[in-house]
């Protein structure tokens, strides 16, 4: 090769470089993106970068998530509060639950009570829906009215179990129904504290993202790796492709990180309005998006933490 050859490829090497760069650059980082360091600090005060298992958490994207709509702003799971997350750019999905009334209406509500919210002993599936507007002036939404504001973001829709297997798969196969009659399966997670609605899903409708969900489990404390262990084999008897852990369990991060199997996401959540998707690598994606997006977001991130 010449050496006039070898400028020329030298200089459009630097061109390519110098292009993505620019390109990179003019992409600030996304509302709904935070560093994993930047979590810890918020949700369990945690200040090293360096957390047990020596993983450097400043490498790590989160994706953002509304839990319940913004739900500080606005009552949990309210009309208002998932209208307001549809507009907030620092929500990338909207996560809310769903159960059965009664009459078979399918509302928005997480407890089984509406003692927490509403000072009534009375339980949703011992209610008409007619009944709860009433109890609650018109506070619990249904279903159907929600999906109406949810905009165009994606969505974390958590099926609530009284115990019936029977009326939970049954409510499954409404939610189904209508997400594929909506045409946005892919943009939906399905998830659940039930392993066997879980199950059930993944079983019925195997192209169907879904979560399990956990609060504290013994491995949150224990600095045991055969716990953490145990949680993730737990996750595949059920076949969820997402591990849904309170914050707490962010104090065991580093057995995480460490025995997180490649086909499976860790999210936390919190009781007020975060829920956090954890990028381990490209693979630990926001559903609906594809593994090339999410390896561009991964350099995106990369790119700006290097010049923070």
């Amino acid at each position: 090769m010449t050496l006039i050859n070898k400028l020329k490829n030298n200089v459009k090497n630097s061109l390519v470089t110098a292009g993505i760069a620019a390109m990179l650059a003019s992409c600030t980082m996304s509302e709904d993106t935070i560093g994993l360091n930047k979590v810890l600090k918020t949700e369990i005060n945690e200040t090293d970068s360096i957390i047990n298992g020596d993983i450097d958490v400043t490498k790590y994207r989160c994706t953002i998530g509304a839990h319940r709509g913004n739900s500080v702003d606005y009552t949990e799971n309210t009309l208002e509060a998932i209208m307001s997350a549809s507009k907030i750019d620092k929500y990338a999905f909207i996560e809310f639950d769903i159960q059965y009334t009664k009459d078979d209406s399918v509302v928005v509500f997480h407890d089984n009570s509406l003692f927490r919210l509403y000072r009534n002993l009375g339980k949703i599936s011992n209610l008409d829906y007619s009944e709860i507007t009433e109890l609650t002036n018109g506070g619990v939404a249904k279903y159907d009215e929600v999906m109406k504001v949810i905009g165009d973001k994606k969505v974390n829709i958590e099926i609530k179990s009284h115990g019936d297997l029977v009326k939970d798969k049954k409510l499954v196969d409404f939610v189904m129904g209508d997400l594929k009659e909506r045409n946005i399966e892919s943009d939906v997670l399905l998830s659940s504290i039930s392993k066997d609605i879980v199950k059930y899903v993944n079983g019925t409708y195997s192209d169907m993202k879904t979560g399990q969900i956990f609060w504290v489990k013994s491995s949150t404390y224990l600095p045991f790796d055969f716990l953490t262990e145990k949680l993730y084999g737990n996750l595949s008897e059920s076949g969820a492709d997402y591990v849904m852990l309170h914050v707490s369990n962010l104090n065991n991060l580093g057995d995480l990180m460490k025995f997180k199997p490649k086909d499976k996401t860790v999210v936390f959540w919190n009781f007020e309005d975060k829920m956090y998707i954890v990028h381990k690598s490209f693979r630990d994606g926001l559903w609906g998006d594809s593994r090339a997006k999410n390896l561009f977001k991964d350099v995106k991130y990369d790119f700006n933490r290097f010049f923070e």
